[in-house]
């Protein structure tokens, strides 16, 4: 078979399905190439498959002719939508990979990829938050879903995409297998601050840390999860340029509270970066636009420490 694949979101970030799809057409001995409407579009001979996948609901679908044989659309980009502002999950769009493609060791190389591994341990949240689609496309119950080996083969660098593994019933097992990897380690969704104990804080403190994510989504959290997020500078004494907390603005909460959350952080020791829910539809000279420009660009909020101050310029 001759195979083509489309990353509709771009090139920014590596799409794990298609590395997997690629990796395993690869194996049963198909060729597998990035699919180019100059190159494989009408009238030249249709490719037999086209994968086209994408992560995020707000990216336009792919605007070129594909042509091929048969076409395959996948991805929680295809799955969820923004409807009134809220993510609303179609489960018929929702096309899983088959378990052998699934638990294939991905093709890096088709994104020239050769120092850093990604992926998945885990998948699903007990959380079940109005504003997050894991609950409905995964699942309330966090689970090992591989071990490292499974995507990692000695790369210096690992980027977890996990949604909750601090809620995951083998955290330690996982955990250890992280620290005995010798890899740099990047958590780059929103670990659950509350679920954070001493002896988790210890454990990712014998990790090799190139980033910590984590997120603050409910202001109504203030005092369950302050004493968390003190105890664990305490305890590991991570430098905050690799402690970044996500911070949920225009969902619940009013610019006051926001702002609140944002310099408790600050003066806990790490960075703030504001997630705007609903962002296409904020108005760009918004006062929500600027407070997310003055928290997320570094170097201004480090020299501009209110935002009144910010606004002033």
């Amino acid at each position: 078979m001759r195979v083509g694949l489309v990353d509709v979101d771009g090139h920014n970030f590596p799409n794990i399905p298609l590395m997997k799809l690629s990796a395993w057409h690869k194996q049963q001995g198909d060729s597998v190439e990035w699919y180019e409407p100059l190159i494989h579009g009408y009238p030249n001979k249709p490719l037999d498959k086209v994968y086209m996948s994408k992560v995020f609901s707000f990216t336009p679908d792919y605007e070129y002719f594909v042509n091929a044989k048969e076409i395959q659309k996948g991805g929680s980009g295809y799955c969820i939508s923004l409807v009134n502002g809220k993510e609303v999950f179609d489960k018929s769009n929702d096309i899983e990979l088959p378990y052998e493609i699934e638990h294939t060791y991905p093709d890096y190389s088709i994104y020239g990829i050769s120092d850093t591994a990604y992926g998945f341990l885990t998948r699903g949240c007990p959380r079940g938050c109005n504003f997050c689609h894991v609950k409905d496309k995964e699942g309330l119950c966090s689970r090992k879903v591989a071990d490292l080996s499974e995507f990692w083969s000695g790369q210096k660098n690992i980027v977890l995409c996990d949604p909750n593994i601090l809620a995951c019933k083998d955290w330690k097992q996982l955990f250890q297998q992280l620290i005995d990897s010798k890899a740099w380690i990047d958590i780059n969704q929103g670990l659950d601050i509350r679920l954070m104990t001493e002896e988790k804080a210890q454990m990712i403190k014998s990790m090799k840390i190139k980033e910590l994510h984590f997120a603050w989504d409910r202001y109504e959290d203030k005092d369950l999860v302050v004493p968390k997020f003190k105890m664990f500078k305490e305890v590991t004494q991570i430098d905050i340029r690799k402690l970044i907390v996500f911070v949920l603005c225009n969902f619940d909460t009013t610019i006051e509270q926001d702002l609140e959350r944002i310099y408790t952080l600050r003066d806990l020791g790490y960075w703030a970066y504001v997630m705007l829910y609903d962002k296409e539809h904020i108005p760009n000279n918004s006062k929500l636009r600027k407070m997310a420009r003055w928290v997320n660009m570094r170097s201004v909020f480090a020299t501009v420490p209110k935002f009144e101050d910010y606004l002033r310029k």
